[in-house]
């Protein structure tokens, strides 16, 4: 029998399953079926209509699985990509036989910079008429996000982003009852350690596997070593 993995990407405006491809051959070369699909707005995957929340995502990928005949598969989500498996695995525990995340997102407890971020927003605004508008914007917002993800998505992902970025999930971490892995890197100051410590604490049946050296991509930075942690898990 031929076991099925689901990889989620996570979210960058350049995120696509293309970044994974090297993780799925070392996967399929140990004889499993891997699935990479582009999340809507990502990729070939057109965006939605409307703005999404992680919650869409999930029923999206929910017919993903039946479109493909997926029953039971081995799900893996990095990042925003963890936030959709968790979610997932919460709401549809018999399709999903392991739930590995990797360096996930999903526990986003409201800080001051948020509400900073709004008021400068607002005054932004106001002076959206000058010529300076879009230059001041894209300071103010690379200065207090310290990324580029809200300036480079387009259209309808902008609002989607909002609303990801709103969404703390971290009280749901307790509901997953399946067995899970997470998988994270020492240096990660995207998704830090101090978060896998919670999540493990919630999950006090998960197995965390710590990278050293490696910072929030491991799919990029030390691929090999993350397909070995991903198949000693499920094997």
């Amino acid at each position: 029998m031929v076991h099925s993995i689901v990889i989620l990407h996570g979210w960058s405006w350049l995120a696509s399953s293309q970044q994974w491809s090297g993780v799925k051959e070392l996967l399929e070369d140990e004889g499993y079926k891997v699935y990479v699909p582009d999340l809507p707005g990502f990729g070939q995957t057109s965006p939605p209509i409307k703005p999404w929340a992680i919650d869409d995502y999930v029923e999206w990928l929910r017919n993903f699985c039946e479109e493909n005949n997926l029953s039971e598969i081995f799900l893996v989500g990095h990042s925003f990509g963890g936030s959709v498996a968790t979610k997932f695995s919460i709401k549809y525990p018999e399709k999903v036989k392991k739930l590995i995340l990797v360096d996930s997102a999903g526990i986003r407890r409201k800080k001051l910079k948020k509400e900073i971020l709004k008021k400068v927003a607002h005054l932004l605004n106001t002076f959206s008429f000058l010529p300076f508008y879009d230059l001041a914007r894209r300071i103010a917002y690379q200065t207090l996000f310290r990324q580029s993800d809200y300036l480079l998505t387009e259209g309808v992902m902008k609002q989607t982003y909002l609303k990801v970025l709103e969404e703390d999930i971290s009280h749901i971490f307790s509901e997953i009852k399946i067995p899970t892995l997470l998988i994270w890197g020492r240096e990660d100051k995207i998704t830090p350690l101090c978060h896998a410590h919670y999540i493990k604490e919630k999950i006090p049946s998960a197995v965390l596997e710590i990278i050293p050296g490696v910072k929030h991509n491991p799919h990029f930075e030390a691929p090999k070593i993350l397909v070995e942690k991903i198949l000693q898990f499920i094997k």
